[in-house]
């Protein structure tokens, strides 16, 4: 599946310090290989201290928000 960020998600992505973006990388690669959490309408994943909210468009993943509890 391709990813894409809007400019906000990925402002934040690359603002947060190293162990917390690797945390949202895992979330988004785990939405791509998880076929359930591939739905069609808006949708969330959580981590440890980090979630994503994102939604599917046919084989694009668009990550439209990104945040972190620490």
């Amino acid at each position: 599946m391709k990813v894409e960020l809007i400019q906000r998600a990925a402002d934040v992505l690359f603002d947060v310090p190293d162990e917390v973006h690797e945390e949202i990388i895992k979330l988004i690669d785990a939405v791509a290989s998880d076929p359930e959490a591939q739905v069609p309408d808006l949708a969330a994943a959580f981590g440890e201290w980090c979630w994503l909210v994102y939604i599917i468009h046919g084989d694009v993943i668009e990550v439209l928000d990104v945040g972190c509890a620490r």
